[in-house]
């Protein structure tokens, strides 16, 4: 096959330059084109084109004009469409419901040029000019609300995206195998609407009749819209359905005559179709027509970055990932990776550092067990949570191998860990080998890790370990540095306002946050996405593994005081984190002692109250007027006056 080079068509122009009367596909995206393998539009893209199709591209066209639909005609075979690397309602909205005013999926990273819904507007405008053309519906957006789903945007409980979007297929999870075998079966003549037996795809039929084989049929549309506890089981049975090998074909009944039918996802790439989707004729930029504006900031994260695996078995409530990916971890081989690494050091403005070496979670470099390889994943049993499992393979040999090579190659000087790791997938390793590794070469002076919270209620909710286990992740890493002779700290990623947080929680994390000694730049305010047992929690107030009542903190006021009360010295926050407090039964914490996170009225300590505080023999005023300029200096392990049982991430003497 001949080999291409450049980048795809995005005009009827471009088509003419290449030779084409036609392209067999046209793909329509949300994000502007970057034809890098960290966006999807780019792997699908390439794949096709690979395969001997002919693919052309349209990049958030104006969905307010028709004609931009149009641009590269008909295609022969089918469209594809997709909102983007990101869900275009998270882009586009925070979780208060405010607009965001960048995208940096968008060329110079303004206002965001795809609309919302983005595969439904998308979808609806080609039905206009094209009547009978397939539509393919892919991405996080389509895979994502394949079935029933709550919309945290409009509160409502919507239908599935393939019947709002008038689709004729959505391809949920990663797409390399259902495209594929979906093009074959187009370019074999099959109509669209007989391809109903691909891996990873979601049809319509009008009778249960139309189906062969077995199949599970979930609770209607009309039940989960009138009873919660219905939408629970039927979310968690498509949880539970998530493994190419136990899933079950499901059936979401809609009318007599109407039903949503998901196959099970498609099997796990192996590692030598990983490594082939990773080695296509990447330009790994952006398109040339966006220089004038600067670019696609996008890729700055990703431009020097290495993906390794897929999928993960951390299985975090608020997390996607087991809906999207899956459970079972894919790899690259070290070759592949390698391979990549030479590429990029040769780039012109590569810097000799590497920023990261991972994919959804760093660590997991295999499946979590052997029995899954064969057996499927545990359909009711977690590998970490609440405890590692004791099938659990927790070496972390290969990782090791892959970034010792890596530090080798000429020209690279640093190798960072950014995408995460799992500190309880670390401290299972027997041999410890991986922490030193981490501590003596890949970190840069910060490392950042996820303990979420610190209540074990709350983290239970969230299914994640323990505080204590976090615990002892601190105290182990310090002791490493210590050993190593390097001053590299920890900045917890902290979340308010998830299902299981009252007042009470929040203030027990506010008090966790006093005890570290410096205010957290970035705290996350739960967003309720599609596709997580913490969104289904959020509407229904069950927890659908056990059926049992969750509290939601759902007012605007309460969440603005549990994420105030994380950033309880930001003096414009006094108001309201004297009112959590108070509604707490908290007033303990309002005064002039060192456990107290605020004084009893706004700028106390910075005016005649600081000689009644000294008065009364305390230092808090002290502490409270200079916790904003030790606060950046607390979060990179400096020592401060104050000490707590908690106080483990600031350095000790030895």
């Amino acid at each position: 096959m001949e080999k291409t080079t450049g980048f795809l068509p995005t005009n009827k122009k471009e088509m003419k330059e290449r030779g084409w009367k036609q392209a067999d596909f046209v793909y329509i995206s949300g994000d502007a084109y970057v034809d890098h393998p960290s966006f999807g539009m780019a792997i699908i893209t390439r794949l096709l084109e690979h395969a001997g199709y002919k693919v052309a591209v349209i990049a958030q066209p104006d969905w307010k004009k028709d004609e931009s639909i149009a641009v590269c005609g008909e295609p022969r075979l089918a469209f594809l469409v997709s909102a983007g690397n990101m869900d275009s309602m998270v882009n586009h909205y925070t979780v208060a419901r405010k607009r965001r005013h960048q995208d940096a999926y968008t060329p110079g990273g303004g206002f965001s040029r795809r609309p919302d819904r983005a595969v439904i507007v998308y979808s609806n405008l080609i039905r206009k000019t094209y009547k009978k053309t397939p539509i393919l519906l892919g991405g996080i957006e389509a895979s994502l609300r394949r079935l029933a789903h709550y919309d945290y945007w409009s509160d409502t409980v919507k239908r599935s995206v393939l019947l709002d979007a008038g689709a004729d297929l959505l391809m949920y999870g990663m797409g390399e195998h259902s495209v594929l075998e979906i093009a074959e079966a187009l370019q074999a003549g099959i109509p669209v609407r007989d391809i109903t037996y691909v891996r990873g795809t979601v049809f319509r039929c009008r009778s249960l009749t139309e189906l062969s084989g077995e199949y599970e049929v979930l609770p209607s549309y009309g039940e989960i819209i009138s009873s919660k506890e219905a939408y629970a089981r039927s979310y968690y049975r498509q949880y539970e359905n998530t493994d190419a090998i136990t899933a079950k074909r499901l059936v979401e009944p809609y009318k007599e005559t109407e039903y949503v039918v998901q196959n099970p996802p498609a099997l796990p790439l192996t590692t030598e179709e990983m490594d082939a989707v990773y080695d296509l004729p990447y330009a790994r930029t952006w398109h040339p027509s966006y220089d004038a504006e600067g670019g696609v900031p996008a890729i700055q994260e990703v431009r020097f970055s290495l993906v390794s695996n897929r999928g993960c078995f951390g299985g975090c409530s608020f997390c996607a990932l087991t809906f999207h990916q899956g459970r079972r971890v894919q790899v690259r081989s070290h070759e592949s990776i390698l391979r990549e690494a030479e590429q990029m050091s040769r780039e012109p403005d590569f810097k000799g550092y590497i920023h990261d070496v991972g994919g959804p979670t760093a660590d997991f470099r295999h499946p979590a067990c052997e029995k899954q390889i064969e057996k499927g994943v545990c359909s009711h049993r977690q590998c970490l949570f609440p405890k590692p499992c004791p099938n659990l393979d927790s070496s972390h040999s290969d990782y090791i191998s892959l970034l010792k090579k890596l530090r080798q190659i000429p020209g690279v000087k640093k190798v960072f860990i950014r995408s995460g790791i799992r500190f309880d997938y670390v401290l299972a390793e027997k041999d410890g080998r991986f922490l030193r590794e981490l501590c003596e070469h890949h970190v840069s002076g910060q490392l950042k890790v996820a303990p979420e919270h610190i209540s074990d209620n709350v983290l239970r909710m969230m299914g994640k370990p323990s505080n204590a286990v976090y615990e002892q992740f601190v105290r182990k890493y310090h002791e490493m540095n210590r050993k190593l002779g390097k001053k590299q700290y920890l900045v917890p990623y902290l979340m308010s306002s998830h299902p299981g947080s009252g007042l009470k929680e929040a203030v027990e994390l506010a008090e966790y946050v006093r005890d570290l000694g410096y205010m957290p730049e970035q705290v996350q305010d739960y967003y309720p996405t599609p596709g997580t047992i913490s969104t289904c929690m959020y509407y229904t107030g069950l927890d659908p593994r056990t059926m049992q009542p969750v509290y939601v903190p759902k007012t605007a006021r309460e969440k603005k005081m549990q994420r105030a009360l994380i950033q309880y010295k930001n003096p414009d926050n006094y108001e309201i984190v004297k009112e959590a407090l108070l509604l707490a039964g908290r007033e303990d914490l309002i005064g002039y002692g060192e456990h107290c996170l605020i004084p009893p009225q706004r700028g106390n300590v910075q005016a005649g109250q600081r000689s009644a505080g000294r008065q009364r023999g305390s230092r808090t005023e002290r502490t409270f007027d200079s916790r904003k300029k030790q606060g950046a200096k607390n979060m990179h392990g400096r020592k401060t006056k104050k000490k707590t049982i908690r106080n483990v991430h600031k350095k000790k003497k030895g």
